[in-house]
């Protein structure tokens, strides 16, 4: 509970960090993020060798399906950074936490499809509320609103898919990082060609760079290791901290527009949240008085 609490503030706070590598574009942002992460893991990994932590993950590697689950987790993680990321450089950071308080239902929903998880009355009702709430978006908009859907479906998926991997939180993200630290190492090649290069080219905002290792992989350390240990619908209840945050940052500090429309649309999901939140909570203290 406390792993997963401190991955979620820990990426409500994060566009303070994003915003101030504004100069920074998104695409190398990301790249920035794998390879800082890689080595930041490989360097905890060392750390567990009493524990037999790069043997763990040769063991991994060993088995071609399971690398290939981690390969399409890593994929989603990647897609889903540079989306954010490229969401607060447009000034539309409203847009993705919305797809951030959508994710809670996704995963609620997800356990139902996948894993068997059965959706009592007040579940079932929040998730209808939600989709309510994305229909008057696309019905405002004239189109589906594919910033907080793509965010939402993405993420959701990752922590259907990671909760299914046998395989530890370090290692595991580790190898994620490795799937796709080839294609940031081009990327950043490609760039250095161009000479348009933001790290080494005297722009301030590049000092922040490496500490994208630690935004990164930390929480979804954290993340990883709740997944793994609360049922996927507790994980959903507590995600919506995270967007909690990125709402009020975007509109309180970032200062972005926040209308009538969108008003209605954010109640309703809100609405549905509430819904689910009073359900779990019933749903608890029924638990306990049967345990007694």
């Amino acid at each position: 509970m406390f792993a997963a609490l401190a991955a979620f503030v820990t990426w409500g706070l994060a566009p303070l960090y994003f915003r101030a590598l504004g100069s920074v574009p998104p695409f190398e942002i990301v790249a920035h993020r794998v390879l800082w992460s890689a080595l930041l893991l490989a360097l905890m990994l060392a750390t567990l060798r009493f524990t037999g932590g790069f043997e763990r993950v040769g063991a991994v590697l060993r088995q071609p399906r399971l690398v290939a689950l981690l390969a399409l987790t890593s994929l989603l993680t990647s897609s889903n950074w540079l989306v954010f990321i490229w969401a607060i450089d447009a000034g539309r950071l409203l847009e993705a936490s919305l797809g951030y308080f959508i994710n809670p239902l996704v995963s609620v929903a997800l356990g139902a499809i996948f894993l068997g998880e059965r959706l009592r009355p007040l579940q079932a009702t929040a998730v209808a509320i939600a989709c309510a709430g994305v229909a008057w978006r696309v019905w405002q908009l004239g189109s589906l609103p594919w910033i907080p859907l793509f965010l939402a479906g993405t993420f959701g998926l990752y922590g259907l898919l990671r909760k299914r991997a046998p395989v530890d939180a370090v290692g595991g993200l580790f190898i994620e990082t490795l799937v796709v630290a080839p294609l940031a190492i081009a990327w950043l090649l490609w760039l250095h060609a161009q000479g348009s290069l933001a790290f080494g080219s005297g722009n301030p905002a590049e000092w922040l760079l490496p500490l994208t290792g630690v935004i990164t992989a930390i929480p979804l350390m954290l993340f990883a290791v709740g997944a793994r240990r609360l049922p996927l619908a507790t994980v959903g209840f507590l995600q919506y901290i995270a967007p909690s945050l990125n709402f009020l940052v975007a509109v309180l500090l970032f200062r972005e527009p926040f209308d009538t429309t969108q008003l209605v649309g954010f109640a309703l999901i809100w609405l549905a949240l509430a819904v689910y939140s009073a359900d779990m909570v019933r749903a608890g203290r029924q638990a306990a008085r049967r345990a007694r």
